[in-house]
């Protein structure tokens, strides 16, 4: 077990020198944002060098770690998970974590070695009181998850003065692939917003739901060509996961899985100006899935601590303990020392595929909790 968690923490930290290289490339032609990436590149080295520190002292401290900052969202896009296992709604309730929270855990996370911290929701970007408070860590990159719809001249002044914030915005491919999953309208919306934070030099990304229906698309080189030229630097492509039985055809099998691994290859070949990041992409590489605290966890709009999006099962509460504490707790020790996210599986998501041993560990280690 030993060997093995170093071995993936090696794989870690040359998966961020990857990322952090490659956005240094990116960006040679944008002296503000070389000079914030290449600050952010020193603090990623000594947040590596605080995870090998914990390491030795062992706790295993992941790189990267998931905050839905809010369950409220606009959209009712066709098929989305967070819907599905009632973790989104159209408006968002009383008891969700204020900004000072989750200023507190982004502390914590800084102070343990976390590099990245990827905003969801819900919407995150309803939550502008959270967005401000994760600007005033700029040791930390915040990756946005965002619709795209709710971005505006507020936000553009916030992003231009806090570079460590960047905006991932959800597109489908073309036109209509986009807007008959996420609504009439949508890709006009989002389209014309990048082209504002363009015009305005702010640096953003994509993010890109991978079905079956839309592989072609957003693999071709008329597509990224077209992203590239409105700014776009990174793009983000997440398999899908289905939630129901009549989504599953929707689903990368094996071969859709490796036709996206070749041609995220080759798109790094053909388009150096960008970073491409795959999720979850290839498990075998890193030794199983990365979810429970392994690559990273979930923290919901309530504070429970979760293995994944995916999985959204909580035993702990950050709200009643530290970070710390909630990497280890009880269920996310379950299902990495007894070798549950290591195991093969047919979807692109072993939790989710085996999402009755996860409640079944989860009532095991409420029951030792209680």
């Amino acid at each position: 077990m030993k060997n093995e968690i170093t071995d993936l923490q090696k794989y870690l930290a040359e998966g961020v020198e990857t990322i952090v290289r490659d956005a240094l490339r990116a960006m040679l032609r944008d002296p503000k944002e070389s000079l914030f990436m290449a600050r952010f590149a020193a603090a990623s080295r000594k947040a590596s060098e605080k995870r090998t520190e914990n390491e030795r002292a062992g706790l295993h401290v992941p790189s990267y770690l998931i905050a839905s900052i809010t369950s409220a969202c606009n959209l009712h896009c066709a098929g989305c998970y967070s819907r599905a296992n009632h973790a989104t709604e159209d408006c968002a309730p009383q008891r969700q974590l204020t900004a000072e929270q989750w200023d507190s855990i982004f502390t914590q996370a800084g102070e343990l070695g976390v590099s990245f911290i990827l905003l969801a929701g819900g919407e995150p970007l309803l939550r502008y009181d959270v967005m401000e408070m994760a600007g005033e860590h700029p040791n930390i990159l915040f990756p946005i998850f965002t619709n795209g719809t709710f971005l505006g001249d507020r936000y553009f002044r916030l992003l231009d003065r806090c570079r460590n914030l960047i905006p991932v915005i959800s597109i489908e491919g073309d036109r209509d692939l986009t807007d008959a999953r996420r609504g009439e309208g949508v890709y006009g919306k989002v389209v014309a917003n990048m082209e504002r934070l363009q015009d305005r030099g702010l640096l953003f990304g994509c993010s890109i739901t991978v079905t079956t229906e839309n592989l072609n698309e957003v693999l071709s080189d008329s597509f990224i060509s077209s992203l590239s030229l409105r700014g776009c630097k990174a793009v983000f492509f997440i398999e899908f996961v289905p939630v129901t039985e009549e989504a599953k055809h929707l689903a990368p099998g094996d071969e859709e899985r490796e036709r996206i691994r070749l041609g995220i290859d080759r798109l790094r070949s053909e388009h150096p100006e960008m970073v491409f990041v795959s999720f979850p992409g290839d498990e075998k590489s890193s030794g199983g899935c990365l979810a429970a605290g392994r690559g990273f966890f979930h923290i919901n709009s309530h504070g429970g601590a979760e293995p994944c999006p995916f999985s959204p099962y909580s035993d702990i509460n950050v709200i009643e303990t530290s970070l710390k504490e909630a990497m280890n707790s009880g269920l996310f020790r379950a299902l990495r020392d007894n070798g549950h996210l290591l195991e093969d599986h047919i979807g692109g998501c072993v939790l989710y595929e085996k999402r009755e041993l996860v409640e079944k560990l989860l009532n095991e280690s409420v029951q030792k909790g209680s």
